[in-house]
C-alpha cells in the first residue's frame, strides 16, 4: 500500500511537472504562499520514491544498504521516514563503489552523459556522471531561479569559475546558454575587463565567480563600476556582509551568493533580499541572534530551498545531510552527507523568533517566500575555503613534515583567515616554533612550505594560479605561547582552525 502512495504520488508530480513546463511562469505555482507543509511533505514522498528506485535498481545502493542492514524504508504513517535510513558520504559510498555500480541500472549510459570532476587534497579526481534528464531539470530550475532573483533580464553572463572539466564551470555554461548571452572565461581579469569594455555598459552583466576573485576584479579592473549594471554572483564559500558592502560601495548593484556542490547539484540553495536583510539583522539583533545562530561569533550564511527538490537535515552535530529528491539523477544520493555544518529552520519557526523579538518578515524585506532557510557555517571537517580551494590542517601537518628545517622545531599551527579594511580575505599559516628562526630564512622558507603545500594539495596548485600579487598566503612564526598560541592549555584540543573576526556591518551602508 506505501508503494503504491509512492508510485502514485510521482507519477502524479510527474504529470504536474510537465504541465508546469508548459511556461516558465507557471513554475512560480511551486513557491506560492500557504503551502509549505505541502512541499516538505511532497520531498519526503519524493525522497521515498528515489530510496525505492535505487535500492531495486542501482546495484552500489544495494550492498551499501545490505552492510548497514537495512531492508526496507519505515514510514511515520503515510509519510516516509527518511531520517531512519543510513548517511552516505564520499568515503563510504563514493570512493567504495564504482562509478557504473552507483548509476541506475548498475552501468553509465553510452549517450546523453555529460562526465566533469572535483578534486580533493589527495590530488586524485572524483568522476561525476549527470544524464541528459537531470541536466535538464536542472537547467528548468537555474533559468527559474535566475529570473526569480534577477528579473527576465536579457541578461549577459561573464562564467569566472574554473574553467577545464570541473563542475561548477561546465555546468554553468551549459545550462545557461539558452536563456541568455554567455561568456565562460575563467577568473581572467583581463578578459573579462575586455569584454566589458567591447560590449559596453548596455548590457543587464551577471558575473560568476569565487569571492576573491571577486573583489579582485572590481579592485583592479579600473573601470567605473556604477557605469555598469553589474550583479555578482558567488559561490565556492562564504562571503561576509563586510565583503558584500564593499563590493556594493564600489559600484556593483546586487550581490548574491548560491550553495553547490559537485557532489550533488549546483544549486541546492540560494541568498535573496530576504535572506541577505536577515543576515544583517543578525548582527546588530543579539536577541535574534541569540535565538538562530548556533555558534557564538560564527555568522552562518543564509540560503532558502526548495524542499521538494532537496531534502534537508543536519545530525546530532550538526552535519548537513541531503537527498536529491528528483528522479532523474542518474546516481541517487540518499541522505548524503557533504561534512559542511549547518542547520534547517523552517518558516513557521522562524516566524515564532522573530515575533519573539518584534519582528515579522515584512519588516525585513516586503518580499519574501516562505522556503525553508539553511543557516550555513562551512565546512564540519575542519576546512578552510580560500579562492575556490579547501585546505585542511592535515594538508598543513604534512607540508611541515615535509621540510626538515620545520619537522624538528614546529610544535603547533593555525589557519587565520582574517579580512583587512578593505575586506580583503587573507590566508595566514601560523606556525609555533620552539626554537629561534632567523628572519632572514622565513622568506625562503615560506616559497618552500607553499611549494610543497601546491604538490600536496591539487585544488590549492590550482587555486594558486587565480591569487594576484599581495594577496598570496603569508607564513609566520611565533615563539612558544606567543601571538595566536597564547594561553593554549595543551589538555584541550587545539583549535587548528582560528575564526575570523567578529563580524562587521557598518550601520551607515
Amino acid at each position: 500500500m506505501k508503494t503504491l502512495v509512492l508510485l502514485l504520488t510521482v507519477n502524479i508530480l510527474r504529470g504536474w511537472r510537465r504541465l508546469l513546463e508548459i511556461h516558465d511562469g507557471s513554475m512560480r505555482l511551486l513557491y506560492l504562499p500557504g503551502m509549505e507543509s505541502w512541499r516538505w511533505n511532497i520531498g519526503k514522498w519524493k525522497a521515498g520514491f528515489v530510496f525505492w528506485r535505487a535500492a531495486h535498481r542501482t546495484p552500489a545502493y544495494q550492498q551499501f544498504l545490505a552492510h548497514h542492514g537495512v531492508q526496507g524504508l519505515p514510514w511515520r504513517g503515510l509519510v516516509p521516514d527518511v531520517a531512519a535510513l543510513p548517511i552516505m558520504d564520499k568515503e563510504n559510498y563514493v570512493k567504495a563503489y564504482p562509478l557504473a555500480a552507483r548509476c541506475l541500472g548498475g552501468a553509465v549510459p553510452v549517450g546523453g552523459v555529460i562526465i566533469d570532476e572535483s578534486s580533493g587534497s589527495s590530488g586524485a579526481a572524483t568522476n561525476w556522471a549527470r544524464s541528459r534528464a537531470e541536466r535538464r531539470a536542472n537547467k528548468r530550475m537555474l533559468e527559474f531561479g535566475l529570473h526569480s532573483l534577477l528579473g527576465p533580464g536579457p541578461h549577459f553572463i561573464l562564467n569566472a569559475f574554473a574553467m577545464g572539466p570541473w563542475a561548477t564551470g561546465v555546468n554553468i555554461t551549459m545550462a545557461l546558454t539558452d536563456i541568455s548571452t554567455l561568456k565562460s572565461l575563467g577568473p581572467d581579469v583581463p578578459k573579462i575587463v575586455n569584454t566589458l569594455r567591447e560590449f559596453g555598459p548596455g548590457h543587464q552583466y551577471v558575473i560568476m565567480g569565487y569571492p576573491p576573485f571577486l573583489k579582485l576584479l572590481v579592485d583592479s579592473a579600473g573601470l567605473d563600476w556604477f557605469q555598469y549594471q553589474v550583479t555578482m554572483i558567488y559561490g565556492g564559500e562564504g562571503m561576509s556582509e563586510k565583503m558584500r558592502t564593499y563590493l556594493l560601495n564600489r559600484g556593483i548593484r546586487r550581490v548574491y551568493g548560491s550553495l553547490g556542490a559537485s557532489d550533488l547539484e549546483l544549486n541546492l540553495a540560494a541568498e535573496n533580499d530576504f535572506t541577505i536583510a536577515l543576515r544583517r539583522e543578525l548582527l546588530v539583533n543579539e536577541a535574534l541572534a541569540a535565538r538562530l545562530v548556533k555558534y557564538p561569533g560564527a555568522l552562518p550564511v543564509l540560503f532558502q530551498f526548495n524542499p521538494a527538490d532537496f531534502h534537508m537535515e543536519s545530525t546530532a552535530t550538526d552535519e548537513l545531510v541531503i537527498t536529491l529528491c528528483r528522479p532523474t539523477y542518474l546516481s541517487p544520493k540518499i541522505r548524503y552527507n557533504l561534512h559542511d555544518r549547518g542547520h534547517i529552520i523552517r518558516f513557521p519557526e522562524l516566524k515564532r523568533h522573530l515575533a519573539a523579538v518584534g519582528l515579522t518578515p515584512h519588516d525585513l524585506c516586503p518580499t519574501h517566500t516562505d522556503l525553508p532557510l539553511l543557516l550555513h557555517y562551512g565546512r564540519a571537517d575542519m576546512t578552510v575555503a580560500y579562492f575556490g580551494c579547501k585546505l585542511t590542517p592535515a594538508d598543513v601537518q604534512e607540508a611541515i613534515l615535509g621540510l626538515p628545517l620545520l619537522a624538528g622545531i614546529v610544535s603547533s599551527f593555525t589557519l587565520l583567515t582574517p579580512e583587512d579594511d578593505n575586506a580583503t580575505k587573507q590566508l595566514r599559516v601560523c606556525l609555533e616554533i620552539r626554537e629561534a628562526l632567523l628572519a632572514t630564512d622565513l622568506p625562503e622558507l615560506q616559497t618552500a612550505f607553499f611549494a610543497e603545500l601546491r604538490r600536496l594539495n591539487q585544488d590549492f596548485r590550482e587555486s594558486w594560479r587565480m591569487i594576484p600579487q599581495g594577496q598570496q598566503p603569508q607564513l609566520q612564526v611565533f615563539a612558544t605561547g606567543t601571538g595566536p598560541f597564547a594561553g593554549q592549555d595543551m589538555r584541550i584540543k587545539h583549535r587548528y582552525i582560528q575564526p575570523p573576526a567578529t563580524p562587521y556591518y557598518p550601520k551607515s551602508a
